[in-house]
């Protein structure tokens, strides 16, 4: 499968990781922080009323959070301990984090409180009453159900959210247990290609806001959209400018000139494009004497990076050094473990003069790979991470 490099980096870009790249012993990832700092400023441009939270899940490293810190970013954060990190590297205002998550213990909502975090997603009853006992006064913004599973990559609904009844009666408890029902949040799923996701969403939101204005005297401020802005795989997709123009047409459609505040929850927009996973050809073989493809064995698998490829969700790019006549194959990582299968139904082409030793560069690889990978599977460490 012949990629077009100059469609996913600039020269000076893809020669500035593989510069690093190439003094390194694989499996790794390397993040250009330049591509970082240019995406979020699409992103501002795109979208300049909106606050930015950067969802730490994504890629938590110091080098990326000071980066986005200094550029005024605020965080979406899911748990203590990506708190812990957030607040290592300092000067970040509690007003500029988020408690995201609406799964979390009691004690680690006191924490977050203690820490002088006030802004509490949520999507249940239970989550609520534990808010209010252990942030008393915190801000509240309800996840609602969406659709958009068919047409995103990886889709986030069910799990999180509720319908658009219970989060409205949930918003009432909120202000009745004396915490501030400041909004509502949505995510129409991560790497969603369907612009119209957005549009509907959004008008769940708006009948929430004038249901709960006129029946309940509560005013809402804010719309949490979530993130869902895809990175560049295989599968075209629009481009960040067309999303904003028509998602901000969309707000300006339902709330006219009484637009609430705006949050957005970008990972994979930002930091995705910034990444280059590089691995090493362990073996090559069939299983057949007349078997039409090859299985390739890299160093790098499933759990040590490459979980996105579960049912072959995400499809990334794979850039080879090689040029010759290219053949179908299954590609497949290291592990003693039959799942350890990243694209079988999806073959890829690759090179027939593709040999053991090789590398193969996974491009568009700085958004859930290091966070995902797993600890000492089999014995193989964590993904290694270099940032230039």
């Amino acid at each position: 499968m012949t990629i077009d490099l100059h469609s996913f980096y600039t020269p000076t870009s893809f020669e500035r990781i593989k510069t690093l790249a190439d003094s390194k012993d694989t499996p790794f990832v390397v993040i250009d922080t330049h591509t970082i700092d240019k995406q979020y400023s699409e992103l501002k441009a795109g979208f300049p009323i909106a606050d930015i939270f950067y969802a730490m899940k994504a890629n938590p490293a110091p080098e990326i959070l000071t980066l986005l810190r200094d550029k005024g970013a605020s965080f979406d954060v899911a748990s203590i301990y990506e708190l812990d990190k957030l607040l290592a590297i300092g000067d970040v205002s509690s007003e500029k984090i988020s408690y995201g998550n609406t799964i979390k213990k009691t004690k680690d909502i006191r924490y977050f409180y203690d820490k002088g975090v006030r802004l509490f997603a949520s999507d249940s009853e239970a989550d609520i009453r534990n808010i209010a006992k252990e942030a008393p006064g915190s801000q509240i913004y309800l996840r609602i159900l969406t659709e958009g599973s068919q047409t995103a990559d990886w889709p986030l609904s069910r799990k999180f959210g509720c319908h658009t009844d219970m989060a409205m009666d949930l918003l009432i408890l909120a202000r009745d247990l004396g915490l501030v029902p400041y909004g509502v949040s949505f995510h129409v799923g991560s790497q969603q290609r369907d612009i119209g996701a957005w549009d509907e969403a959004i008008g769940k939101v708006k009948i929430i806001f004038e249901r709960l204005k006129e029946e309940d005297n509560i005013q809402l401020q804010m719309i949490n959209m979530g993130g869902g802005f895809p990175a560049n795989y295989l599968s075209r997709t629009n481009d960040l400018a067309t999303y904003a123009e028509e998602i901000n047409r969309f707000l300006e459609e339902d709330f006219n000139d009484k637009l609430p505040r705006i949050i957005l929850e970008p990972g994979r927009s930002l930091i995705a494009n910034a990444g280059i996973l590089v691995s090493e050809v362990v073996l090559i073989s069939r299983k057949s004497n007349t078997a039409l493809n090859r299985w390739v064995f890299t160093d790098v698998g499933k759990f040590s990076g490459l979980i996105e490829t579960l049912d072959e969700a995400i499809k990334y790019p794979i850039y080879t050094e090689k040029s010759g006549t290219e053949e179908d194959a299954i590609i497949a990582g290291p592990t003693c473990d039959s799942a350890d299968i990243m694209y079988e139904t999806h073959k890829y082409g690759l090179p027939l003069d593709l040999a053991i030793g090789d590398r193969l560069y996974w491009l568009s690889t700085g958004a859930y790979t290091t966070t995902y990978s797993a600890i000492e599977f089999n014995g193989f460490p964590p993904l290694a991470s270099y940032y230039v």
